[in-house]
């Protein structure tokens, strides 16, 4: 059964009493703050799914384009067709989307090795949490084994602590690698 609400206050209560009771039943307002205490940490968490999606495309984009990119190594075209550093981080940026200043952020190394237990990278990763800048460019000849490596600093939008961060700025280090035998090619 429905009952409508009394809004006038109880005579007996002092003045006092009666505009809180007037208050507490006063309900006109309880959607607007109701959305007010709700939509900031939608909005946030909304934010902060938009910013994983966008790291994981990139993640997956330079994925690809570093396989692209070490396909011309493993085959020994780059080599051929003496490709230094910048050239083949330009065919690195080529195939991949998602990077914004991709010439400018992204960093390059290629090492060759005797076989695959020989293998040992560097952090790329200072002491103080910056990305080095010191990366080589050694593509080897055929049959050696390469390791490419490719570095971007992604600045993160969402400053919620804790996040996606695993730099000492707060940025994202997106990395992909790959590791293959280079074909018997000519040298």
């Amino acid at each position: 059964m429905y009952q409508s609400r009394d809004r006038t206050p109880p005579r007996s209560t002092g003045k006092a009493l009666r505009l809180l009771d007037l208050f507490r039943k006063a309900d006109s307002g309880a959607t607007a703050i109701e959305f007010g205490l709700v939509a900031t940490p939608f909005l946030l968490l909304m934010i902060a799914i938009m910013e994983v999606a966008l790291v994981y495309f990139a993640n997956f984009s330079m994925e690809n384009a570093v396989d692209q990119a070490g396909r011309l190594i493993r085959t020994g075209q780059a080599q051929q067709q003496g490709f230094s550093q910048n050239q083949f981080k330009q065919s690195i940026c080529d195939n991949v989307a998602g990077l914004g200043d991709c010439m400018g952020g992204l960093k390059v190394e290629v090492k060759k090795f005797n076989n695959f237990g020989g293998i040992n990278l560097d952090d790329p990763l200072t002491g103080e949490g910056t990305l080095r800048d010191d990366f080589g460019y050694d593509p080897g000849a055929g049959g050696d084994v390469v390791v490419v490596r490719a570095f971007y600093e992604w600045s993160l939008t969402s400053a919620i602590p804790g996040t996606l961060g695993n730099m000492a700025n707060g940025s994202r280090l997106i990395a992909a690698v790959a590791t293959f035998r280079n074909e018997p090619f000519d040298n």
